[in-house]
């Protein structure tokens, strides 16, 4: 679903200058709301000065819903601020971002931005620093956030997105399979072969996988590329790709695929593996760790197989890391306003309420509270949600990532397919990643 367009970054970088306005400018730090304290009510009188009309893009997803349901509180502490939220799917998303950068009048005030379009929109100047809004937001902890959250939010030692919500992959696996087995959650790419070769019976796949060409098996094999020991960037974010470590991990991949995945699977991707493991077709999967209550919800996916499911860390516990952002457009004309809303969303109470609600974590806070524990979904998903976010990173970094990624994903997809052998797939994926990364 994620499809590239270079060409229209490439129109935003050339249009930049005579499209965008800076609108009312940078809201002060003397304006910048206060997020209520834990324990205060979220009712606080706001700043007098924050008022205006704020349109925001999101996804069709789940917590697009959640957040929809706060917006009633939100107007209790900031009665003056209209918030409309147009929803939509994620191939429509970027193509409204791109032309609402560049028209003086722009469609949106506030966007959700995902993490392989940072570094384009952030360099591109369509995007408002937010370091100055944050440290004169009482209590906000911005350091509360994981390290690599706010890594893929800093472009040129500024940051540009508040984490939303993230796409931390893990093991997601049946408990009481691993349980008749005697298995333990594996954690290395061996024990994981092992295991997923000793659960595959009974009409029963191993492991489900999700190989479909482009985003999803990069994203997917990025964590056996991890594990092997290998790397996807150098620190100078160079392309490291070829490299002994990606030929293993790549094998690995093509021989679990081989053996113990669904039969036919090769244009799967997670929602297809979800249903293979909900439907006891498949006894685990690496997946997104928000599928856990997903799986374990009563009604939902997993059938009466709900409980039965558990969360732990990808072997060699690197996983593959996605996020989305809460970012300013430069060109909104109601700055204050979508500052307003985004640091009382993503204040540490309104979070935690958003987490119980059901959104994905993203604060270490709420992720180690005893109260969300009990009212969300149990001590040990947020404790290895908690993990993996902290030992994480992701696909790419840097100019046309979205694209980078694509071409690194059709050349696993060919070698799963048969097309290319091991050696043929990692060289040309290192090669057109770099020529991607490199704007050629």
């Amino acid at each position: 679903m994620r499809t590239a367009r270079i060409a229209a970054i490439a129109l935003m970088v050339a249009l930049v200058t005579a499209a965008c306005s800076s609108g009312t400018g940078s809201p002060s730090p003397s304006q910048a709301p206060t997020t209520p304290a834990p324990g205060q009510t979220a009712q606080a009188t706001p700043p007098a000065t924050i008022s205006g009309d704020i349109k925001i893009i999101m996804e069709q997803v789940p917590d697009t819903d959640v957040v929809a349901a706060m917006l009633a509180d939100f107007n209790k502490a900031y009665p003056d601020v209209k918030v409309t939220l147009d929803s939509m799917t994620y191939d429509q998303m970027r193509d409204r971002i791109v032309s609402s950068f560049l028209t003086p009048q722009p469609t949106y005030d506030l966007i959700i931005v995902d993490n392989p379009w940072m570094y384009d929109f952030a360099s591109g100047g369509f995007l408002e620093p937010l370091d100055d809004l944050i440290a004169a937001t009482e209590g906000y902890d911005y350091n509360d956030y994981a390290a690599p959250l706010r890594d893929i939010a800093t472009v040129d030692g500024k940051v540009y997105g508040i984490p939303f919500y993230n796409y931390g992959l893990g093991l997601i696996y049946r408990k009481d399979l691993y349980q008749a087995a005697g298995l333990q959650p594996p954690t290395t790419l061996d024990e994981l072969v092992s295991a997923a070769t000793t659960l595959n019976t009974g009409g029963r796949a191993g492991l489900a996988m999700q190989p479909q060409k482009g985003y999803k098996i990069f994203e997917e094999w990025g964590n056996y590329l991890f594990a092997a020991g290998g790397s996807i960037q150098n620190a100078d974010n160079t392309v490291a790709l070829d490299s002994p470590e990606a030929r293993r991990a790549l094998q690995t991949y093509i021989d679990l695929y081989t053996s113990v995945a669904p039969a036919n699977s090769l244009n799967w991707a997670f929602d297809e593996a979800l249903r293979a493991v909900g439907s006891d077709q498949a006894a685990q999967m690496i997946s997104y760790n928000w599928m856990l209550p997903t799986l374990n919800k009563p009604g939902g996916p997993g059938g009466d197989l709900a409980g039965q499911y558990a969360l732990a860390p990808v072997p060699g516990g690197k996983a593959i890391l996605g996020a989305w952002y809460w970012s300013i457009p430069s060109n909104s004309t109601q700055k204050d306003a979508a500052w307003a809303f985004t640091s009382w969303l993503t204040s540490k109470a309104q979070d935690t309420a958003r987490v119980i609600a059901g959104g994905a974590p993203v604060r270490a806070s709420v992720m180690t509270d005893p109260n969300v524990w009990a009212k969300g979904f149990g001590q040990d998903y947020y404790e290895t949600a908690a993990k993996i976010l902290a030992n994480s990173a992701p696909l790419a970094d840097g100019p046309n990532a979205e694209e980078s990624i694509n071409v690194v994903g059709d050349a696993l997809n060919a070698a799963v397919a048969g097309q290319l052998s091991v050696d043929e797939a990692i060289t040309q994926a290192a090669k057109n990643m770099q020529a991607v990364l490199d704007g050629q």
